[in-house]
């Protein structure tokens, strides 16, 4: 039983590092490690978040190599968010190798500051809305390190059934971490007032079906005939109550919507893309993870997201997560156009 009292503070608040240090006593020889990596990009999301609150003021979406009135150079705010991924999970002394989006090699943690896990992330995804104000959000996955041979990028091309944890953080209306280390999706807000965050969504569930489909139609010319089927379908009232559209363009704002109401979100192959866009390791694999903990699946349109192994840091897929009977339904569809197509 928690206590709230007159000036509205609850005096047995769960914030995030607790909440995963009571996590952490459930397990016989935990170090504690992991605990203090998740510490260490909670700090980095909170700078990010005040950063991206303060965007509009401080002109912080000018482009790289731009000088404000003091003349230093502006960052922009994806440059930032990097280097403070970067600099954070370093100086936690957790981590053996990034892999960041904003990154076309893996970085090594300096040997004096080593640890046992693997980071990859996408530090500031769906930058290009920051500017109309669309919700982006901070996606990451974590793998352990088997030995301690010198890292290499072998040690990253890890399928998603060697996660260890993977969250998000959206800087929406609120910000807000939502986090698995495989026993559950957790939710936390940023309570800016006590700088912590908090947890207000314990074993978050996606409903078994939505009612939502959340696709790109400008690209419908591009699409194979299954995925023009399965869409088609769920505007016919022909084919059952039609469902609502819903594309934010925002890979961590479109994923939150479909977990919090359930429903679909796709983002295919197309003729353009053959193997997809969104990126496997930092942006499918962490989603896939939390959706599957949530209840949830996730598809590459032909087997689970979560046991690609990938081949490149920067491989793409195809993905369709979400509602377990909504994925099923459209990987249905699927395997009846390759049935026909044999």
């Amino acid at each position: 039983m928690t206590t709230q009292h007159g000036h509205g503070l609850d005096s047995n608040t769960i914030t995030l590092t607790r909440f995963f240090l009571a996590e952490q006593q459930k397990h016989k020889g935990a170090t504690g490690e992991l605990t203090q990596l998740l510490t260490s990009i909670q700090t980095a999301v909170k700078v990010i978040s005040s950063a991206v609150r303060r965007a509009g003021i401080t002109q912080l979406f000018g482009t790289v190599g731009e000088t404000n009135v003091q003349g230093e150079e502006v960052k922009k705010l994806d440059v930032l968010s990097n280097e403070l991924f970067i600099n954070m999970l370093k100086s936690s002394y957790t981590t053996a190798l990034l892999i960041s989006e904003e990154n076309e090699t893996i970085i090594e943690v300096e040997p004096d500051k080593k640890g046992k896990y693997i980071v990859a992330f996408d530090p500031l995804d769906g930058s290009s809305n920051i500017d109309c104000l669309v919700s982006v959000g901070s996606i990451f996955t974590i793998m352990k390190k088997e030995d301690n041979s010198i890292p290499t990028v072998e040690d990253a091309l890890k399928p998603g059934t060697k996660v260890v944890a993977a969250g998000y953080a959206l800087y929406g209306s609120a910000t807000m971490m939502v986090i698995s280390v495989g026993n559950g999706v957790h939710g936390f807000m940023l309570d800016p007032s006590i700088g912590e965050f908090i947890l207000i969504e314990k074993d978050m569930r996606v409903p078994p079906k939505g009612k939502i489909y959340s696709i790109n139609e400008g690209y419908t010319h591009m699409w194979d005939d299954a995925v023009k089927e399965y869409i088609s379908n769920k505007k016919d009232p022909a084919k059952g109550s039609p469902y609502n559209a819903r594309y934010i363009g925002s890979m961590v704002a479109d994923v939150h919507r479909t977990i919090k109401y359930g429903g679909i979100f796709i983002y295919p192959a197309t003729s353009a893309s053959p193997k997809g866009k969104l990126r496997l390791l930092y942006e499918c694999i962490p989603m896939a993870f939390i959706m599957t903990q949530a209840g949830g699946l996730a598809s590459n349109g032909k087997i689970p997201i979560l046991d690609i192994k990938p081949t490149a840091i920067h491989e793409r897929t195809p993905i369709y997560l979400g509602s377990k009977d909504d994925v099923q339904e459209v990987l249905d569809v699927i395997k009846k156009h390759d049935k026909s197509h044999s």
